[in-house]
């Protein structure tokens, strides 16, 4: 190829592009087409470039260089793709480069696509640069003026003798990964020359630039920079392995980091079909081109409609104090007025008994010498017996889950948050205990310790006609000790039932943290049977009521304890016959335990309940909740474990000491339930209801699950795919039969379409339910599941860091259709999801339908996705009902 070029002297070759080292004004930059032009002087020159491939044809480009600006005047030959390269010249540029280099680089790039017959599958059309543009970001976020101005703060902050060590680099550019940074700086520095493991601050000026460049070029430059070690402008099958396991290390993919050499090769394989042993840059940007890449913004079928939505839902910003305030309030009644009501007659109840009581004391003659002390503790007193009896029945389970499901009183009543009553109804009982107690202590005692003979005569029928002489008097009495032991017990309950206790969340000595977790919360927990012997007694043996029938403690407590003690028969009874046989157990990445047992004869149940588990081995008297993870119509009963407490570790370590490791291809420990060694003896009770069992109500469902809070989503998606099943079934083999009996058995499965999402952070939690993923992947040919999967530990789709993967994912789910993340046929979004791009793509596909919102996982998520279901449910015509699972 021949290269004729007229420039005048003004642009040397020798013209430095950035300064720093000596080293590094020797060496221009070598950035993208489009990157920075400048000349030191006001000069005009026309400059003409003509390629002659090997057949004679000519591509002439007449360029019109003005100080700092370039124009395209003329080109004779080529096609699309030429105009497009050339055009890339046309900008204005603020500092820069040797024009004389560009021409070069111009040169090798048309020689490339003249020469390359490959390159004849680029197509890099506006739609495909701008897909790739998006797909290849150093910087994510402050990548302007302003976030070089907090860079060039943590410079200040971070440099030794105004120098930046390499090892300080992702810091000061605001790159959490340090090794990735580390990587990039190598990258940057050999472009530049610099050999130094330190860098000025102009230098690190011209690296930001460079990272943060806006042009596709320059970004896809940079990243074949990091991968072309080198740098003689070839990437071979092991720096592609080294980049594929420094994208996974980054990503925390380690699944991937293990198989970098098969991915590498994959990846070779497609890049390099001649086997030439390696790749080049137009390689790289190919399939950066024309990579599907699915990106995480959902949007509507209809751009119109979805353009209007989102006019109609662009969140505004309300100035005035007042309005925002009650917006808010009204937010906080309507998403909370069942809880309001029965926390506000609750209030109102406490206060009257307290009202009725104080009052009923101040009109007796105990008020003349004790005074207002008396009647704080007696009305405290009358309250602590109302709650003492309430507080049983939110953990009356049988009883709740009967009036949830049979009754319309769930209508009105919030009995999914009985968990959360009970709590609220223990403070109550602390203030009462702390009222009463205080009272009698610091106040009425004492004054009737010093009170003068006179004032104590009306006091002779209640405590004797001897005048107590000191505390102990109080103390050894039958009122005194119970009373004492009694706040005694209370308090170690209440205290171990903290979350900082009952998790283990309190750094303290090893003595110490044996007192702690959730095995001290139950077994404290549980004396409440004294408590309760105590405080009868306690109520019985009053100062100052003799009758039998003024001793009201019994009264209150009868009923409740009562159907307390039903229940307790109910379930020792139910969970004696129901012993289960272990069919299989699993052991998956991220310490979850999965079980797999028989179901009892005659155990219904319905997606999204739970059951308690006891296991004699670890606990013979603990119990506690699991999600049901199988489906009513599966032959089997399977929960999942997360191993977090004392608990669950222990259990752990049972099963894991009967069962045998993994073989082959097979994930976590595996065992069939025949002619094993002693299995652990499990007992189950249940089921018992919960919000997720709702979901039969609603004919579309946005299913939300985080991490393990996924369990009961599980469930419903497997019970909508035995029903889709079922349903095919019916529609093949009732054809012929009578209608009314096919519409019988339609009318059955209500769910037209469900949306299930699934955030987590670990690669390896996907193995949890790899195959009910797969299976609703086979089976659900009309698309009525749609899958979801999220991980956070990968950076989001855009960020260079997470490019190789989302390369490496399209071609793996293009060749063999499984996702690489994920290792099912669903493919993986990277990052967290934008919910209100969730919502609104469900509400433009359900316009005048009712959505029912499942969401389980940790606090915090669930206010923001109450909030939206709000927003969305004023702002269209699709409305979403809530509701959150408790555990």
């Amino acid at each position: 190829m021949e290269i004729q070029e007229k420039q005048k002297d003004s642009f040397s070759e020798s013209e430095s592009g950035g300064g720093g080292s000596t080293t590094a004004t020797r060496v221009g930059y070598s950035g993208p087409l489009s990157g920075p032009l400048i000349s030191g002087k006001r000069n005009s020159s026309k400059k003409s470039a003509r390629f002659k491939d090997e057949d004679e044809c000519y591509v002439e480009i007449t360029l019109d260089v003005r100080d700092d600006s370039v124009s395209v005047q003329n080109i004779r030959g080529g096609d699309s793709e030429t105009a497009y390269l050339a055009s890339q010249l046309e900008k204005r540029h603020s500092f820069g480069s040797q024009l004389s280099f560009k021409l070069k680089q111009v040169s090798q790039e048309l020689k490339r696509m003249t020469s390359s017959k490959r390159f004849d599958k680029v197509n890099r059309t506006k739609s495909g640069a701008a897909r790739a543009l998006k797909g290849l970001k150093f910087m994510t976020k402050n990548v302007g003026s302003e976030g070089w101005s907090e860079v060039q703060a943590r410079f200040n902050e971070l440099a030794v003798n105004g120098m930046l060590p390499k090892s300080r680099f992702g810091q000061c550019i605001g790159m959490e990964t340090s090794e990735f940074a580390g990587e990039l700086f190598d990258a940057l520095a050999r472009r530049r020359g610099i050999t130094s493991s330190s860098i000025t601050e102009a230098e690190l000026h011209g690296f930001w630039e460079q990272i943060t460049d806006q042009s596709f070029d320059s970004r896809l430059q940079t990243f074949f920079d990091m991968v072309d070690k080198d740098a003689d402008g070839r990437i071979t099958e092991e720096e592609v392995q080294e980049i594929i396991a420094l994208s996974a290390s980054a990503n925390k993919l380690s699944k991937i980091q293990e198989r970098a050499q098969e991915y590498a090769a994959m990846i070779m394989e497609e890049l390099d079909p001649d086997n030439l042993g390696h790749v080049e840059l137009f390689n790289l940007e190919m399939l950066l081109l024309q990579a599907p890449n699915k990106s995480t913004n959902l949007a509507g079928d209809s751009r119109v409609l979805s353009n209007l939505l989102s006019q109609k839902l662009v969140p505004t910003k309300e100035y005035n104090p007042i309005k925002r305030c009650f917006r808010g309030l009204r937010y906080f009644v309507e998403d909370n007025w069942k809880r309001i009501w029965v926390v506000a007659l609750w209030l109102s109840i406490c206060a009257g008994l307290f009202t009725w009581k104080f009052i009923q004391y101040k009109h007796r003659a105990v008020f003349d010498v004790m005074g207002y002390c008396v009647t704080t503790a007696k009305g405290a007193a009358e309250t602590l017996k109302f709650n003492m009896a309430l507080i049983l029945l939110p953990v009356c389970r049988n009883t709740i889950t009967w009036l949830r499901s049979k009754t319309k009183l769930g209508m009105a009543v919030p009995f999914d948050d009985n968990i959360n009553f009970h709590k609220v109804i223990a403070f109550g009982i602390a203030i009462g205990v702390g009222l009463h107690a205080g009272a009698h202590l610091t106040c009425d005692f004492p004054r009737l310790l010093h009170a003068t003979d006179d004032e104590y005569e009306p006091m002779e029928p209640y405590f004797g006609e001897k005048r107590p002489d000191d505390y102990w008097w109080f103390v050894k009495g039958t009122e005194g000790w119970t009373g004492v032991v009694m706040v005694v017990l209370m308090a170690i309950a209440y205290t171990l039932a903290q979350p900082w206790f009952r998790r283990s969340k309190l750094n303290l000595p090893k003595t110490l943290k044996k007192l702690t977790g959730f095995n001290a919360f139950w077994y404290s927990h549980h004396l409440f049977v004294i408590v309760y012997v105590l405080f009868i007694i306690h109520g019985y043996f009053l100062y100052l009521s003799k009758k039998w029938y003024k001793r009201t403690t019994w009264m209150y407590l009868a009923v409740p304890v009562l159907l307390y003690a039903c229940e307790r028969l109910i379930r020792a009874f139910r969970s004696g016959y129901k012993t289960v046989r272990i069919l299989k157990v699993a052991l998956y990445p991220g310490n979850v335990l999965a079980l797999h047992m028989s179901k009892p004869q005659g155990f219904k149940y319905t997606s999204g309940q739970y059951i308690f588990v006891n296991c004699s081995d670890v606990s013979p008297f603990q119990w506690h909740p699991f999600s049901i993870t199988s489906a009513p119509g599966d032959d089997y009963l399977s929960i999942h474990i997360r191993t977090l407490g004392d608990w669950t570790s222990q259990l752990k370590v049972i099963f894991s000491k009967v069962c045998q490791p993994p073989s082959g291809d097979q994930s976590g420990l595996l065992r069939a339930g025949t002619a094993q060694p002693r299995m652990p003896r499990l007992l189950i009770d249940g089921p018992y209801g919960a919000p997720s069992q709702d979901y039969k109500n609603y004919d579309v469902l946005l299913l939300v699950g985080l991490g393990i809070g996924a369990t009961p989503i599980i469930s419903i998606i497997k019970d909508v795919l035995n029903n889709i099943k079922q349903q095919k079934e019916i529609e093949e083999g009732m054809q012929g039969e009578s209608g009314a009996k096919n519409d019988q058995q339609r009318r059955h499965f209500a769910t037209k379409r469900a949306y299930f999402y699934w955030v987590t952070r670990e690669q390896g939690s996907f193995e949890w339910f790899k195959g009910v993923m797969d299976e609703v992947a086979e089976n659900d040919r009309d698309g009525v599941i749609e899958l979801h999967n999220y991980c956070t530990s990968v950076y989001e789709e855009g960020d260079a860091r997470s490019a190789l993967i989302t390369m490496l994912q399209s071609l793996q789910h293009a060749k063999s259709g499984v996702d690489i993340v994920s290792g099912t046929r669903v493919k993986t979004h990277f990052a967290r999801p934008n919910w209100r791009n969730v919502f609104k793509h469900v509400a433009l596909k359900h316009n005048n339908e009712r959505v029912g919102v499942f969401y389980c996982g940790v606090h915090g998520l669930d206010g923001q996705l109450r909030r939206l279901a709000q927003d969305f449910s004023r702002k269209t015509t699709t409305k979403f009902d809530f509701h959150k699972e408790n555990f």
